[in-house]
């Protein structure tokens, strides 16, 4: 399993219960996706993720509107391990938010 599956660092003993953590979406099959510096494409990519992997979202902000393979969405996820990737490319089963609105 890579570590991009699960980055909530959670350890068996942790005092924080588990629910405290972010959940776990995987991407739209078959694409490799860039995480970006900010919620824009014109933002610097600062990794990319392999076809197949998971991200846990920390939180979620409006931001440049992006179409991919879920459709249309100006919906961008702050991911565990930093940067942010287009939810147009997250199989979250919603057009919306599933996490909290980021605050800064």
């Amino acid at each position: 399993m890579s570590d991009i599956q699960d980055l909530s660092g959670a350890v068996a003993g942790d005092a924080e219960p588990r629910a405290a953590a972010a959940k776990s979406y995987p991407l739209v099959p078959g694409y490799r996706v860039n995480v970006r510096q900010g919620p824009s494409t014109t933002t610097p990519v600062v990794r990319q993720l392999p076809a197949g992997s998971y991200v846990q979202i920390r939180c979620q902000r409006h931001g440049q509107r992006v179409s991919g393979p879920t459709g249309v969405s100006d919906i961008w996820d702050a991911i565990g391990g930093g940067g942010y990737v287009s939810d147009s490319y997250v199989r979250t089963g919603s057009s919306g938010f599933v996490a909290p609105q980021c605050t800064s």
